[in-house]
């Protein structure tokens, strides 16, 4: 039996995105909803003097130049020592580094991963040899992994007790197109985030991004998690000249 989220999300504006804390089989998570249709989401990587952003405050500073803000931003995805995606990320139509379809070391290698797929006014989260047989055209994408939930059934990997606890973060599209942003504010295993994603809020897909180096961004909360650099961020951005 699917388990409810404890806090309804209710019905949010047309035009912006909102953060909520909620309570889903006995931990907490902020969920921040979000209609790519209306909203302007966008990835972040490298500033223009080519070093990378790494903070919700440097593309602030880089936004603030055209009178622009992120509203909702969070980490997006696996990165190297130098701050460069592990997998696959494009930005505004360039690709910065290639799709991986084999497995490999760590979470991101824990086939099968997925990539999330920015279009104009849409986002798909779609699983990387499904991505590559296909090969969409994202004006933005991230590669990350492993996917939390694949088309309605968790990643087969995930044991419901296991005990290796983070903080984790990730990415899911429902099946009318809402994006949601999820972050657990306590520890919890990857069975545990998974079910979230699929009881909780009811996704069909969704992408893990990271863990530990977990962080969220909401302005009108007034929520900027600090910690150590980042690679790619997403976020919404709002205003503009």
């Amino acid at each position: 039996m699917r388990l409810a989220l404890l806090f309804l999300l209710t019905a949010l504006p047309a035009a912006a995105g909102t953060c909520r804390d909620v309570a889903f089989d006995g931990a907490s998570f902020t969920v921040c909803e979000i209609d790519p249709a209306v909203e302007d989401v966008q990835l972040f990587l490298y500033q223009d003097d080519g070093s990378p952003f790494a903070s919700f405050r440097a593309v602030n500073r880089a936004l603030g130049q055209d009178g622009k803000s992120l509203g909702i931003a969070m980490n997006a995805g696996m990165y190297h020592a130098d701050r460069s995606p592990v997998g696959l990320y494009v930005e505004d139509g360039a690709e910065a580094a290639g799709l991986v379809t084999n497995a490999g070391p760590g979470n991101f290698g824990l086939l099968p991963n997925g990539v999330l797929c920015l279009t104009e006014g849409a986002a798909r989260v779609i699983e990387s040899r499904s991505f590559a047989a296909s090969d969409p055209d994202c004006r933005d994408a991230s590669q990350s992994g492993p996917m939390l939930v694949l088309d309605g059934d968790l990643h087969p990997r995930f044991i419901p007790d296991s005990d290796s606890t983070y903080i984790r973060n990730g990415v899911g599209v429902g099946a009318n197109g809402t994006m949601y942003f999820a972050i657990s504010n306590e520890k919890v295993n990857f069975h545990h985030f998974g079910r979230l994603f699929r009881d909780g809020l009811d996704v069909p897909n969704a992408l893990y991004f990271d863990g530990n180096i977990s962080r969220l961004y909401d302005a009108d909360g007034g929520r900027h998690d600090a910690g150590w650099p980042m690679g790619p961020i997403i976020g919404t951005v709002t205003g503009g000249r």
